[in-house]
């Protein structure tokens, strides 16, 4: 794509080409309009002049004097003598009633007969020459008198005044254009500045702009640009927090897998083989669980400019969900009980959110529980919310340790635990507007509701 400036420029130029194209038709237009004007006053302005002098009351020899007298003065012009160059292209002719010629000029043409029709006229003499002409009928003296230009003197004027006019226009247009091209060019000065100012800063420089003055053109661009700036930085620290979880985290995890694995190298008898490999195998698999909720933590964080959720049916989802994981509850001695309303439930969610907090719910009302326990997993609408309980017959939890139970790596009681489990659920539960609540049941165990905005 082409700059600003010059976008610009050529927009305004080629609006100014086109303006003083317009005008110049029109000034040629109105010219020769005008001109043709001025020149017909002046050709009936001279018939009348030249039937003045004719009309003097001279005897018959005094008039034959005077028409050589004319004769001989008009003879006398020349084309580049101290008259006008455009004096022989004017023409003068007067006839008697006979038709007889009785004053003309030496560049007058020739007519086979006299011209006839009065007024204003367009002729072609015998040389091929156009003429434009006005005739005078003497009526008291029977004289016509005829008054002619020839119409090279006209289109000669037009040119001159065309070219007096356009070529200031031109030249006026390539100096207007300059002073245009250096107007954008300060006007985008500020434009310039901030593109400098951000290439001069550094790759890993994140501080919002500061640009000070700032026309008000450009402080919705420098807004934009601090918004995103701080997006990245907040995108950067979510990254550097998992790194370090996960670095801390997993530092514990693969120091035990090595004491394990040393354990069962250094093992002296089969007994003690076997025990260590069952220890190794249960720290690969606290570890794969660990890596496993640090990816969904990574998947649930917020994107910039994510698109808006869409809705879904919650009791099919929660249904397809128990379906996945009735198997494992029942390898672990487990039941399962579903209890809902009997309409739809419409959600603004994604399905992969709600399996995942229904997982991670049910996965630790399954580590609390007793053998040959039930978790009861409940849906329910109120007050334009969807409630989605899961309840378990385990110890419940401490007052105490209601607000830790949220916290990333807390795990109360459950050697086996992440402690990212319910950390998961709430940051779910804030991206859907709602909220996570732990209550202790009067007959024992624990309730957890995922409670979220529903659309009906």
């Amino acid at each position: 794509m082409t700059s600003i400036r010059r976008r610009t420029l050529t927009l305004i130029i080629g609006l100014l080409l086109a303006g003083l194209a317009v005008l110049s038709v029109f000034n040629v237009h109105d010219s020769n309009h005008e001109i043709a004007e001025v020149y017909d006053a002046q050709l009936a302005q001279n018939a009348r002049l030249l039937q003045g002098v004719m009309r003097m009351p001279l005897a018959g020899q005094q008039h034959a004097d005077l028409y050589r007298a004319f004769n001989a003065a008009l003879g006398e012009a020349v084309p580049h003598g101290d008259g006008h160059p455009y004096e022989r292209k004017i023409a003068f002719q007067v006839w008697d009633p006979a038709g007889n010629v009785l004053v003309h000029t030496a560049s007058a043409p020739s007519f086979a007969t006299p011209p006839g029709i009065p007024g204003f006229s367009d002729v072609v003499d015998l040389n091929n020459r156009h003429w434009r002409a006005f005739m005078l009928q003497d009526q008291d003296n029977g004289l016509r008198i005829w008054v002619g230009e020839r119409d090279d003197v006209r289109a000669d004027l037009v040119d001159r005044i065309v070219r007096h006019t356009l070529w200031p226009n031109v030249i006026g247009s390539l100096l207007l254009a300059a002073m245009v091209w250096f107007a954008i060019g300060w006007g985008l000065k500020p434009l310039a500045d901030m593109a400098a100012t951000l290439r001069a800063r550094h790759s890993g420089s994140l501080e919002p702009l500061q640009l000070v003055p700032l026309p008000s053109e450009l402080e919705p661009m420098q807004a934009a640009l601090n918004r995103m700036l701080a997006q990245i930085q907040e995108v950067l620290g979510r990254e550097r927090r998992f790194i370090a979880d996960a670095a801390h985290e997993m530092r514990t995890p693969l120091a035990v897998l090595r004491v394990h694995a040393q354990n069962l190298q250094e093992a002296g008898t089969e007994a003690q083989r076997l025990e260590s490999l069952a220890f190794l195998i249960a720290g690969v698999d606290r570890t794969s669980r660990l890596v496993n909720q640090l990816l969904t933590m990574a998947r649930l964080e917020p994107k910039p400019g994510a698109s808006a959720m869409p809705s879904i049916d919650l009791g099919e989802t929660v249904r397809n969900s128990l379906v996945q994981l009735a198997p494992w509850l029942l390898s672990k001695n487990l039941e399962l009980a579903f209890e809902e309303t009997e309409h739809s439930i419409q959600v603004s969610s994604s399905r992969a959110a709600i399996e995942i907090a229904l997982g991670n719910l049910i996965t630790n009302a399954a580590n609390f529980s007793p053998d040959n326990g039930v978790i009861t997993v409940k849906l329910e609408q109120a007050e334009g919310f969807c409630h989605l309980s899961v309840e378990d017959q385990g110890p419940g939890i401490d007052e105490a340790d209601r607000e830790r139970l949220f916290e990333r790596f807390y795990s109360r009681g459950n050697a086996q635990g992440a402690g990212l489990g319910l950390t998961i659920v709430n940051t779910i539960a804030t991206q859907l507007g709602g909220r996570i609540t732990l209550v202790n049941r009067a007959e024992g165990g624990l309730r957890a509701t995922l409670s979220i905005p529903s659309q009906s």
